[in-house]
């Protein structure tokens, strides 16, 4: 069984569902933006700013400060995970240490964590 078809004519707008978040309505309206945006330089309707806003995403200059912003993104996530890893070094060397003073007899202090 089908869809019922609508009613409604052919030129009329559509109903967009909507957000179930910030985030989600902000990228609702993003798309509708580009949307229009394509419709008034397909149309040769597009003010000014439109058409030099599209002119520069397409530069050389517009890739290249993609390109080094992804790289930034990608050095700040590896210097994260050298950090958590850093960390948990340190952990394991504190619980060898414990270990070894507990194995010559030297009565190690318990904290909160051990409990």
């Amino acid at each position: 069984m089908g869809r019922p078809k609508s009613s409604a004519p052919a030129g009329s707008k559509r109903r967009v569902r909507p957000a179930l978040s910030p985030e989600a309505r902000e990228n609702q309206l993003i798309s509708l933006a580009v949307d229009l945006a394509e419709k008034q330089l397909m149309e040769g309707t597009a003010s000014s700013q439109v058409i030099t806003h599209y002119l520069k995403l397409g530069t050389q200059k517009e890739r290249i400060e993609r390109e080094i912003l992804e790289k930034q993104k990608d050095l700040i996530t590896a210097k994260t995970e050298a950090l958590q890893s850093q960390k948990r070094v340190e952990e394991l060397y504190a619980n060898a240490l414990s270990a070894m003073k507990s194995y010559q007899g030297i009565e190690v202090p318990l904290d909160d964590e051990d409990l």
